[in-house]
């Protein structure tokens, strides 16, 4: 069974740093495709990065990220995680990971339609 857990959200005044994990069990984790989403109430949900692979390592992000946030992953520990910097309060949301086999066209155009597989949320919350 494919199961996803994301952690590490929190609060944080703006200008901080939050990192974010997605630990996976039940798949091989280099083989997919990770990618980290959130939602805000009464909102769609939206993407904000993908990695297509670990093995692959290819990476896409939101173009509105600017540069804030980072994917890494560690595959012997099967956890990809997400590095956000200068944070906003506008980043304030439920973030979710989630996983797809890596073809086809939900990581690069992190639509989160095309992800198979879903963590539940961890809450980061800024702070003015």
């Amino acid at each position: 069974e494919v199961q996803l857990q994301a952690s590490g959200g929190g609060l944080v005044q703006a200008g901080g740093s939050l990192r974010l994990s997605c630990a996976g069990s039940g798949f091989t984790f280099g083989d997919y495709a990770i990618g980290w989403f959130r939602q805000v109430p009464g909102k769609e949900r939206e993407g904000i990065a993908c990695m297509f692979g670990a093995k692959d390592g290819s990476t896409y992000y939101a173009k509105f990220l600017k540069g804030r946030f980072t994917v890494s992953s560690d595959n012997a520990k099967n956890t990809v995680y997400l590095q956000m910097n200068s944070l906003e309060p506008m980043d304030t949301a439920l973030y979710y990971c989630a996983a797809t086999p890596p073809y086809g066209s939900a990581c690069p155009t992190l639509n989160y339609h095309g992800m198979d597989y879903w963590g539940k949320g961890t809450l980061v919350t800024v702070s003015s």
